[in-house]
């Protein structure tokens, strides 16, 4: 059977590895990214604070200060590092041509803020490892506002912002090619991770013109009126294709159009047919938040960027369980032609279940050590005693009893 650690294989170099040390409730655990990742857990378990390490990620390679930043995350600055500890550590695996990128970013906390204590970029491979940027530790003044940083090559030490990530930075700094190129690589990956969670009261609002999605999906209707006619068009006609199989009632087409005197915002629409024939017209305010949510996640597949990462949270909430193999389907055909690998994390045992045995590999559980209490990342197929259990029942079943 084929690991998740080594599944990757994409045009496109991507994120395969999340690292978080002291993170949360995270004392050291490793989150292996797939095409399509599944992430299951119990309550509290601390699925969430893996979608959390993402977003900070995210946030902080587009240059978010690093104070706004954790005040912005679930929790804000006082929950970012595990009791007890004074400082977390985030690291992201990249695909690279010559083997992978290791960018780590190490934070502490300082009275009521968030300091940058040190931040590097590697180039790793079976033959050796190279540092192309590094902070410089070892004559820290943390009362300084900036910070030394170290490159690979002949180039100058530079003093930099503290307040910002370095790596944020290093699209307006002169560097050597082979940094440069690494350091965006690794920036654009971070930037194109998107976690998108549904808020389908928000999508029955009219929604102002748009170039992209936000992450609750209530401008979507804003964005598909404000493409241009041809990819209005496309768009909306593959999100109804994907989508059609989900309600119960025929569903013949779903668009967005502007609305008021000034066209400057949009509603969304859809038009069924029911049994006896008849078509009706209704909009977003009439759609259940089961269908808004399923239309969400399509049209985020079709509108994201190739190379992107889209961060799903209970992905199948307000979905009937009849309709979870639609789900899957979507998820896996979307994200290969799209190049978006998907993380999606679930209660759900059915979902689960309808996976099938080879999806186990690309199944993470989250759990709680007896020792400590923190919380640890695990591969599902490297359970010692998965044989066992699964000769009791499905995965589904193990979830609902909580035996894994």
């Amino acid at each position: 059977m084929v690991t998740a650690k080594h599944a990757q294989d994409h045009t496109k170099f991507m994120i395969k590895e999340i690292h978080l040390q002291n993170w949360k409730s995270f004392e050291k655990s490793t989150l292996y990214i797939d095409p399509l990742t599944f992430i299951i857990g119990t309550n509290a378990s601390g699925k969430s604070n893996i979608l959390d390490a993402l977003y900070f990620l995210c946030g902080s390679a587009k240059g978010i200060p690093l104070n706004d930043l954790a005040q912005k995350t679930r929790g804000g600055v006082d929950w970012l590092i595990r009791k007890g500890t004074d400082s977390f550590t985030l690291a992201a695996v990249i695909d690279d041509e010559n083997g992978d990128l290791v960018y780590t970013l190490t934070c502490r906390k300082n009275d009521t803020s968030l300091q940058l204590v040190s931040e590097s970029l590697e180039q790793t491979s079976p033959r050796a490892s190279k540092t192309l940027f590094a902070t410089d530790t070892t004559h820290e003044d943390t009362a300084s506002s900036t910070l030394p940083v170290l490159f690979s090559g002949k180039q100058k030490p530079l003093d930099l912002n503290r307040q910002t990530t370095i790596l944020s930075q290093m699209e307006n700094l002169v560097a050597i090619r082979k940094v440069k190129e690494s350091a965006m690589l690794a920036l654009n990956n971070l930037r194109n991770i998107f976690i998108l969670n549904p808020v389908p009261d928000r999508m029955r609002d009219y929604a102002p013109l748009t170039e992209q999605l936000n992450a609750d999906a209530g401008n979507l209707a804003g964005l598909l009126a404000g493409m241009n006619p041809e990819d209005q068009h496309r768009i909306e006609k593959e999100l109804t294709d994907y989508v059609r199989p989900l309600p119960e009632k025929d569903l013949k087409r779903i668009w967005a159009e502007t609305v008021g005197r000034f066209r400057s915002d949009a509603m969304l629409y859809c038009e069924e047919e029911w049994v006896n024939g008849e078509k009706i017209e209704i909009d977003a305010r009439s759609m259940s938040d089961g269908t808004l949510r399923f239309i969400a996640i399509v049209a985020a597949l079709l509108t994201g960027k190739p190379g992107s990462l889209l961060v799903i949270e209970e992905v199948d909430n307000g979905l009937h369980p009849s309709r979870a193999q639609e789900l899957v389907n979507v998820l896996n055909k979307l994200g290969e032609k799209s190049q978006i690998d998907i993380i999606c994390t679930t209660h759900n045992p059915v979902l689960i279940d309808t996976l099938g045995h080879e999806m186990i590999p690309f199944i993470s559980y989250v759990s709680r050590s007896e020792k400590s209490g923190c919380s640890v990342i695990s591969l599902l197929e490297e359970k010692n005693n998965l044989a066992k259990l699964m000769a009791r029942g499905s995965v589904g079943d193990l979830m609902t009893e909580d035996a894994l």
